[in-house]
């Protein structure tokens, strides 16, 4: 037998509804400026791929900064009603990746970046070479 409970007895729950691509994306860059990361790039992929809106590529100086970016943008994600995103890497901090769906988020040490060259496979300019000016440069299809 179902008892049927009356919505008013239910035990009530948050509805956040998850944030939209824009709204994500600005989170995204918010908390990397105020983490200081390095050479910001975004990307709008959402003309070249169905994987995600927004690439998001950024550097730390070191593991430590690369793992408390990460660890700041999962609690954020989170307290922003976004579920089902995914991180890996966090274990090592070379290379973190984040992917929220309509954002993905990688966050590299300056020579695993180098490296690897996202932005050249992506079709956007490699960073200038100014470390620590936080600014973030948009590139569009």
């Amino acid at each position: 037998m179902v008892k049927r409970i009356k919505e008013e007895q239910a035990i009530p729950r948050s509805k956040q509804t998850p944030p939209s691509a824009a709204k994500l994306l600005k989170l995204v860059e918010e908390s990397l400026d105020g983490d200081k990361a390095m050479e910001v790039i975004v990307i709008d992929i959402a003309s070249k791929t169905d994987i995600a809106d927004f690439m998001v590529i950024a550097s730390g100086a070191s593991r430590r900064q690369v793992g408390a970016m990460a660890e700041h943008l999962r609690v954020k994600m989170k307290a922003s009603g976004l579920d089902g995103f995914s991180v890996e890497g966090a274990a090592q901090c070379d290379w973190v990746l984040i992917d929220a769906g309509d954002v993905v988020v990688h966050l590299f040490r300056p020579e695993v970046r180098e490296f690897y060259c996202l932005e050249k496979i992506w079709g956007a300019p490699a960073p200038a070479s100014r470390k620590g000016s936080g600014m973030a440069v948009e590139m569009t299809a």
